[in-house]
């Protein structure tokens, strides 16, 4: 895509000028001309916001989801505090700590400067900023309530942010263990067990066949370990690259939510962020497809973005909204039953609301009831490899210290 500037006139004949992010001049035209705008000119930005950000941006491991939800709430403040916009953001820049989401502060400076909108300035940046947050932030411009998107902004960002670190600060103390496990394991079989298997088998003594698999596999990793080591990293960057591209990400997506344990987990995650998010955009004023097209992209697994896409279609050919979450089997009853209430009463933004909370509830429930089957079964892992060890490695050393 490229970055492009435009100057228009309002239906109030008023001038405006911004930058937009696009692959071509005339999709500018047609997007601003669908907003009503009328427009003036269209060119190509030099790229002085360009390039660089655009890839600093893309560097999601250096702006983490806690930098931007101090970010979004310390804006929300001080614009609701009636600190002008630009000024907002040049404050911003000094007290943001994030060196790579300092940087992007000062380009969304500039271009408020210059005089875009702050939703096309956060275009530029569409890792850092979500569609979703662009098109909030861009329905608070253009109702005048750019405080009240902000503050909700925030207020939405908290609850997930919390809901996300409440889960993996579940999974600390599991993913420790056998984290821990495999690389004792690993040690053991590379440098420990070679030496002792050798005593055993100079020996001349009948092994049992578990001390035969293990000196077997500790050949190879004491042997091949660098090459072993080589295949996990390769094999970790394939599968990175392979969830990137569509047909992996759809496989690497429905695994995830038919997952034995976790599935349901991720499943009433997903839940939480479209309903979430459906809430907010139409508290912003959208309207049922314009949110549905925003959500998809929001929700984060192909699965549902599939089922979305079928679900604007139906919208938009005057169905039910529940139409192909019925023939969901991913999809819990009440939540169709919900929508469909809010459809027939005319409430879906506090059906949606109503939904967020509960599921919220269900997934802090769901993570701690999974740590306390995750602990003991852990134990049980750890057990079996103790055994493991002892029925291979200690049991034939015993014998072999019995015979003298």
């Amino acid at each position: 895509m490229s970055v492009f500037n435009y100057q228009v006139k309002n239906t109030n004949g008023e001038k405006d000028q911004g930058r937009i992010e696009a692959e071509n001049e005339q999709e500018v035209r047609r997007y601003l001309g669908e907003q009503g705008l009328q427009v003036m000119s269209v060119s190509r930005s030099a790229g002085k916001i360009g390039e660089v950000w655009k890839i600093l941006s893309k560097s999601l491991s250096m702006i983490g989801a806690r930098d931007k939800v101090i970010f979004s709430r310390q804006l929300s403040v001080m614009v609701t505090a009636n600190v002008p916009l630009l000024k907002a953001l040049r404050s911003l820049i000094l007290q943001t700590e994030n060196a790579a989401l300092k940087a992007i502060v000062g380009e969304l400076a500039k271009g408020v400067e210059d005089g875009a909108r702050l939703s096309d300035a956060m275009m530029i940046f569409p890792n850092v900023f979500s569609e979703f947050y662009v098109s909030m932030i861009r329905s608070g411009e253009t109702t005048g309530k750019l405080d009240e998107v902000l503050s909700y902004l925030a207020d939405e960002q908290e609850q997930d942010y919390e809901l996300m670190s409440k889960i993996r600060s579940s999974m600390i103390y599991p993913a420790f263990i056998m984290c821990g496990l495999i690389a004792v394991g690993f040690l053991m079989m590379v440098f420990i067990l070679p030496r002792l298997m050798e005593i055993m088998k100079e020996s001349g003594a009948p092994l049992p066949w578990t001390t035969n698999v293990l000196i077997f596999v500790s050949g190879i990793l004491s042997s091949y370990w660098w090459l072993f080591l080589i295949l996990v990293v390769v094999g970790g960057i394939g599968l990175r690259i392979l969830i990137q591209l569509p047909p992996g990400r759809l496989v690497w997506d429905s695994m995830k939510i038919h997952l034995p344990l976790f599935g349901k987990i991720f499943r009433k995650i997903y839940i939480v962020r479209f309903t979430r998010s459906m809430s907010t955009l139409l508290a912003g004023g959208l309207d049922m497809v314009a949110s549905l097209r925003v959500v998809k992209d929001v929700v984060g697994n192909m699965v549902f973005k599939i089922m979305i896409n079928q679900t604007i279609r139906e919208v938009e050919d005057g169905n039910s909204i529940t139409t192909i979450f019925k023939e969901s089997p991913i999809i819990p009853p009440m939540v169709v039953q919900m929508i469909s209430i809010g459809e027939e009463t005319g409430q879906m933004e506090q059906i949606f609301n109503k939904l967020t909370d509960f599921f919220s509830r269900e997934v802090k429930n769901a993570v701690a009831g999974l740590v306390t089957i995750i602990e003991p079964l852990v134990m049980i892992l750890i057990g079996l490899a103790v055994g493991v060890m002892v029925s291979a490695v200690l049991m034939p050393m015993y014998d072999l210290a019995s015979q003298y």
